[in-house]
């Protein structure tokens, strides 16, 4: 299998997305499941080349009629169990 590409998003790409990334590469490494976890901007994220977007709703909603991949909707950025929840729902399905 290849190795997944997941986008995490915000805004600007920069700030809330970085923290998601951190915390979805924690759960990615404990669940064993090997995955190219990068961050990026609402613009972009419709173009850019990934397996599936994890987001807030707020942008979520959007993407999702638009983007083309599963939209991962994260409700808290730092609630590891929250992320590992839909990681195993998503991804393990």
């Amino acid at each position: 299998m290849a190795k997944l590409k997941i986008m995490t998003v915000c805004g600007f790409g920069l700030g809330s997305s970085m923290v998601l990334k951190m915390n979805l590469d924690g759960v990615l490494k404990e669940l064993g499941i090997e995955a190219d976890v990068f961050t990026g901007d609402v613009g972009s994220a419709q173009s850019t080349p990934a397996d599936y977007i994890f987001t807030s709703k707020e942008l979520g909603e959007k993407l999702s009629e638009t983007a083309g991949k599963p939209v991962i909707i994260i409700n808290s950025f730092v609630n590891k169990a929250e992320i590992k929840e839909k990681v195993e729902a998503e991804l393990q399905a």
